[in-house]
């Protein structure tokens, strides 16, 4: 219970901007048609949709005008079961590849300061601590920074980093990667790719090249693919999850940077807008802020003091 509650603290600080405005109009007020319309404003801007506020608050009113929601109490408590009911019981674990085959090689995608990089690293961390080997491949060879970043993270975790030339062939350093994971007998290959934008097609097509190498390496892989979404960008998240989408098939979300400035609501519109699931939601700079993501135990740090 004390890990649980150190966790549920932890995502409720990093939920602080959206529990805020709606605690303000959910608080010791009689609910009342004005109300519920602030509500409305108030979950639109912490990123859970137009649409998506505009169909709960209706909700909302509709049982306050019948007598089933009475207080601002029983409407915290309606918004929470609709929200988590969007959220189905599905798999939002790794999926690991049998060791006798090779390998089990994640992808990892995101546009320049998303929280990729650290996100990596937050991974590596969680899979050594589960007892794993693994390995890191720097294919983002257009930014030395971002080689140099992923080299000091595989040192700080004791890891094993696999990089190429400055301007090289990013699949190229891909395919040495695998070889190098299968050489080695390591459990878990994180592959780094170009923080590239979602709006430049040439990069995009790195991205699907890269995929395409490393299925030509090790047949199956990658078996995961991770986008890596920066929470305090709000709507435009959800903008680059369709593109990213499009270029490769994205298997789960990482969001990033739930440090206390993102609104929290992003991952309903990200659901609203794509059947992928959240994984991992990332609480800070450090490799062991991060949490698996349940749904229940998000949206209550939502709404809840």
């Amino acid at each position: 219970m004390g890990l649980f509650r150190a966790a549920f603290d932890k995502i409720k600080t990093g939920l602080a901007k959206t529990r805020s405005g709606v605690a303000v109009v959910l608080g010791d007020q009689p609910l009342s048609p004005t109300l519920i319309k602030q509500l409305e404003r108030e979950l639109i801007q912490s990123d859970v949709g137009v649409k998506t506020a505009i169909e709960l608050t209706k909700d909302i009113q509709a049982g306050w005008e019948r007598g089933e929601i009475e207080s601002t109490g029983d409407a915290r408590e309606f918004l929470i079961e609709q929200l988590i009911a969007y959220f189905p019981q599905e798999d939002r674990t790794i999926h690991f590849e049998d060791r006798n085959v090779g390998p089990t090689v994640i992808l990892v995608a995101g546009i320049n300061g998303a929280g990729k990089t650290t996100s990596i690293a937050k991974m590596a961390k969680s899979l050594r601590d589960e007892g794993k080997t693994v390995m890191l491949a720097a294919c983002d060879t257009f930014r030395a920074a971002a080689v140099h970043q992923l080299e000091v993270w595989a040192q700080r975790l004791g890891v094993t980093v696999v990089k190429g030339q400055q301007g090289g062939d990013p699949a190229a350093v891909a395919f040495d990667a695998v070889e190098a994971a299968l050489a080695r007998g390591v459990d878990v290959l994180l592959v780094d790719t170009a923080g590239r934008l979602h709006t430049q097609d040439p990069l995009m097509r790195q991205l699907t090249k890269i995929r395409s190498v490393l299925e030509k390496k090790l047949p199956g892989a990658p078996h995961e693919v991770i986008l890596v979404l920066d929470a305090t960008v709000g709507q435009n998240a959800v903008n680059q999850a369709v593109k990213f989408t499009e270029a490769t098939e994205v298997t789960g979300l990482f969001l990033a940077k739930l440090d206390g400035t993102a609104k929290g609501g992003i991952v309903i519109a990200i659901r609203e807008a794509l059947n992928i699931p959240v994984k991992f939601v990332g609480l800070g700079e450090t490799p062991d802020d991060v949490e698996a993501f349940e749904p229940e135990k998000f949206i209550r740090a939502m709404f809840e003091g």
